[in-house]
Parts: structure tokens; C-alpha cells; sequence
């Protein structure tokens, strides 16, 4: 099942890919593989719906690429993922992004008190190291 799911991924992956750079009239880069095809789909769209064709082609892919793949004997059905329509809001691909409220500077969000300046640390830290020195003589 591992080889099965390999292989729907990769041909529907590369299905995608083809289907693109024909657009983009760049399938003479493809193999004569891919190019094969992409002519079985072209002729399947001649008979059936767009989302039909894809499917028939990225099928035989699968078969290929199951066989390919070491696959023994007839490659078992991988379910198809489901495809929900995404409702559109009217703003195309855009995603909105909210920002952040602004901090407060110099405030510690957890505490709502000051934090203590470093320079006042650092002197804690050397009158604490100095008294340990005095007192160890």
C-alpha cells in the first residue's frame, strides 16, 4: 500500500506539473513519457469533461508509476483526496492578516512592572562578588 500511495502522490504531482507547463507551451522540455500523456489526456478531453480526463490520465499514471515502483500485479485503489470547494470571499487568493496590538514600551506583560535596567545588575553582581572576595580573605 506504501508503493500504491507513492505512486497516486507522484503521478498526480507530476499530472499537475505537466498540465501547467503545457499551458505555459513548454511541454517540448518534457520526456516522451510525460508528453505521451499529455497527448492520452488531450484525447480524453475530446471525450469527457475536464475533471473526468484528469482523473482517467493521472490513473493510468498511477498504473505506470505503481509498476515502475516495484509494485506486483494490479495496483490496489488509492481513494482519490476529497477536494471541498473553497468558498471565495471575493478577494481571490488574498489571505487578510490582522497585526498585533503594539507592546507597551518598558512595561514586563506579565507583571505590569519595570524591569530592572541591566546596568543595575551588573552592579548588584560586582558589590556581591566583591563582598564574597573581602570576606573569604
Amino acid at each position: 500500500m506504501l508503493i500504491a500511495r507513492r505512486a497516486d502522490t507522484r503521478a498526480r504531482a507530476d499530472f499537475a506539473t505537466w498540465k501547467m507547463l503545457a499551458k505555459l507551451n513548454g511541454t517540448s522540455s518534457l520526456s516522451a513519457d510525460a508528453q505521451n500523456f499529455l497527448a492520452t489526456y488531450n484525447k480524453l478531453l475530446e471525450q469527457m469533461p475536464e475533471l473526468e480526463a484528469s482523473e482517467a490520465t493521472i490513473k493510468l499514471m498511477y498504473k505506470s508509476y505503481y509498476a515502475e515502483m516495484g509494485g506486483a500485479g494490479t495496483p490496489p485503489d488509492v481513494p482519490a483526496p476529497s477536494r471541498e470547494p473553497v468558498a471565495d470571499r471575493g478577494n481571490g487568493n488574498v489571505t487578510a492578516f490582522r497585526r498585533l496590538p503594539a507592546k507597551k514600551p518598558g512595561v514586563s506583560a506579565a507583571t505590569g512592572k519595570r524591569p530592572l535596567p541591566v546596568a543595575l545588575i551588573f552592579a548588584c553582581l560586582v558589590v556581591v562578588y566583591v563582598g564574597i572576595r573581602y570576606f573569604w580573605r
